[in-house]
């Protein structure tokens, strides 16, 4: 039997899906109708989930799904909603919640969720799945790390794997296939861009940022 933490404002929605959960097995052992009365019923028992409405007049739903995060909850928290909006779908999720169930979901889907969710699984309603989908589409991709190294050019940047290597210009111009001069155009635009007065300070931050094989030349 699964046991349950009901957190709604509602009370004919509380009463009427406790009944609808009791029926299909599933035991409410608490119900809170604020924010505030959730976190402390949250507390007292122990769930093994807990079901928490988006929209509540003391204490919005993603309010109360961080405290609980932040008090140390690691149940899984499901919101039960009637928001369909993609803002509330995609905070929930990145806020912690397990699962994102409609209102007016059938009763047979809402149970079947609720024991997925038990089991580890994160729980979307079916008909979100569009919103999230696109939520996820429209979400930029993350950028690397800038590093010291970022701000020179690809054929700079081997030039400086190359540096700390320590390797001397006619032996770079031999492996990238560019002529001396070339090389030494590119040592200056390195040592420039990155405020530096010598080949062997580039080769330093060059072995200092995981390039070449650490055995800078220094003569």
């Amino acid at each position: 039997m699964i046991n349950v933490l009901l957190i709604d404002d509602h009370t004919l929605f509380r009463l009427g899906l406790q009944g609808l959960l009791e029926r299909s097995n599933i035991n409410v052992i608490a119900t809170a109708s604020t924010g505030q009365e959730g976190l402390q019923r949250a507390n007292e028992h122990a769930p093994q989930v807990i079901l928490l409405d988006m929209r509540m007049p003391d204490m919005d739903g993603l309010t109360v799904l961080r405290q609980l995060r932040e008090q140390g909850i690691t149940v899984p928290i499901t919101m039960l909603t009637t928001s369909t909006d993609e803002n509330d779908l995609v905070e929930s999720l990145r806020g912690g919640a397990q699962g994102y169930l409609l209102k007016d979901m059938d009763p047979e889907e809402l149970v079947a969720a609720l024991h997925k969710i038990v089991k580890g699984e994160t729980v979307v309603a079916p008909q979100l799945a569009g919103t999230l989908a696109r939520a996820l589409q429209e979400k930029p991709a993350p950028q690397p790390p800038s590093t010291p190294l970022s701000v020179l050019t690809p054929r700079e940047t081997e030039i400086i794997q190359h540096l700390a290597e320590g390797q001397s210009n006619k032996a770079i111009a031999r492996d990238l296939g560019i002529s001396d001069g070339t090389v030494k155009l590119h040592v200056k635009a390195v040592l420039r861009k990155l405020n530096l007065r010598s080949r062997v300070e580039a080769a330093v931050i060059a072995v200092e940022q995981g390039m070449g094989k650490n055995n800078i030349n220094r003569n």
